[in-house]
């Protein structure tokens, strides 16, 4: 199968740093470096012609890095370091392991109070939770290379997903053993955390993913858990009735996620 690789007239002229170049021409020939090892190989050769001081300073640096980066044990943290900087940033990391803890505590009140009639706790927060952690990714506040991050070309949809699913990966297990241990139905906790989770990405496509999981989660306890806890009634959001609407609304902030995949790669989406 054939690749069609980048011209030398717009490699040339990234290499140079020359400003006429269309901004949507640099982002393709940034995504498209990233996959590409023959078009990287012809970005260094001109690199060298265009900028041969950008190249000298490429290599003064690189010759004091290189022994350090290739040490046996630093290496394999560095590598393991790139690869979870794919999933993760650093600040999701305690904004997640706070997520896990009000799992627990909600599950060990379930367990605790064990009155007929009463809600779980671990029922009601599960949709809020992984927003939690979909907010902290995206934080301008929290994360210092934010700006950074989102610029980059593979900051889109691709990038999104991919921290979702770390939040996902943290919240769906913890609650799998809240479900469990509190004889909840998987359907009942798992619809509604998936759902919301998809609302967040979808209206964050218009908004911006912080904001979303912001407003989301405001009115989810507005709306559902202050009168739940209010009436200590089980509100229909969260009964085995309401699974349908919950598949639904999963369905259907999926397919704007879809539609609208290419308003992620806009820095607003991020915020």
């Amino acid at each position: 199968m054939s690749v069609e690789h980048a011209s030398m007239r717009i490699i040339d002229g990234y290499a140079r740093g020359d400003t006429e170049l269309a901004a949507d021409q640099v982002w393709a020939l940034e995504a498209h470096l990233e996959a590409c090892e023959v078009c990287r190989d012809r970005l260094s050769a001109a690199v060298t012609a265009e900028a041969p001081a950008v190249a000298a300073l490429v290599e003064t640096v690189w010759s004091g890095l290189q022994a350090q980066l290739t040490a046996g044990p630093l290496r394999r943290r560095r590598r393991w370091s790139a690869w979870l900087a794919r999933w993760l940033t650093p600040t999701m990391v305690p904004w997640l392991a706070m997520v896990g803890s009000v799992t627990l505590l909600a599950l060990l009140f379930d367990l605790v109070d064990t009155a007929s009639g009463e809600v779980s706790l671990v029922l009601l927060l599960a949709p809020i939770l992984p927003v939690l952690g979909v907010a902290a990714s995206w934080s301008e506040g929290l994360d210092p290379s934010y700006e950074l991050t989102a610029s980059v070309p593979r900051a889109g949809l691709y990038l999104v997903l991919r921290r979702t699913a770390s939040a996902l990966a943290v919240v769906i297990p913890a609650l799998l053993v809240g479900g469990w241990a509190t004889g909840l139905m998987a359907a009942q906790w798992l619809l509604p955390c998936l759902a919301f989770t998809a609302t967040t990405l979808a209206l964050g496509s218009v908004v911006g993913v912080t904001r979303a999981a912001i407003v989301l989660a405001a009115v989810w306890a507005a709306v559902v858990v202050a009168p739940t806890l209010a009436t200590s009634r089980t509100s229909f959001a969260l009964q085995t009735d309401g699974l349908p609407v919950w598949g639904l609304i999963l369905v259907l902030s999926i397919g704007v996620v879809i539609a609208r995949r290419g308003a992620y790669s806009v820095l607003g989406a991020h915020q």
